[in-house]
């Protein structure tokens, strides 16, 4: 049998997770209409997270606190592909994205005219939850959007 290298792995696994998240939603919106596949989005997104940052708390040995956040997210954007830069704020730290993997995929998939109304919903839900598993006290704000025709995306955190 043929081994695959973890690249390969990696890959095939973030493909699947990418592909089967897209094909669930266009099987809901052909089912029930575009607002309630992404109603239904919006509730997986409350729940994904959790296990995410909850997974990456447990491989980094992470604890609570905007700087255990920041690592975290760093760390699962870095997964994820996106392409971004961290900046401490005086209240917190602000995360501009130039690149996004899933922004990417909408205009693949010549969705782009849907993804600034997916993009509010699900990211301001993901990043909401990814903060209230590490710093409780912080506020999350969407300040731009790539796919809201901005040139990055930017995400402040602040507490």
């Amino acid at each position: 049998m043929t081994t695959l290298n973890p690249q390969q792995i990696a890959e095939y696994f973030s493909r699947s997770y990418t592909t089967a998240d897209g094909l669930w939603f266009m099987k809901v919106e052909e089912k029930y209409g575009f607002d309630a596949a992404l109603e239904v989005d919006a509730e997986v997104w409350k729940v994904l997270p959790k296990i995410q940052a909850r997974l990456i708390k447990k491989f980094l040995n992470l604890k609570e606190g905007p700087d255990a956040l920041l690592e975290s997210l760093k760390a699962k954007l870095k997964l994820e592909g996106f392409k971004f830069t961290t900046e401490k704020t005086a209240k917190g730290f602000q995360i501009s994205v130039m690149d996004c993997p899933w922004h990417n995929l909408m205009i693949k998939s010549g969705r782009e005219d849907l993804a600034e109304k997916v993009g509010k919903k699900i990211c301001s839900t993901e990043y909401r939850v990814w903060v209230s598993e590490f710093a409780k006290d912080m506020n999350f704000m969407l300040k731009s959007q790539k796919c809201g025709k901005a040139d990055c995306c930017i995400l402040e955190f602040i507490g």
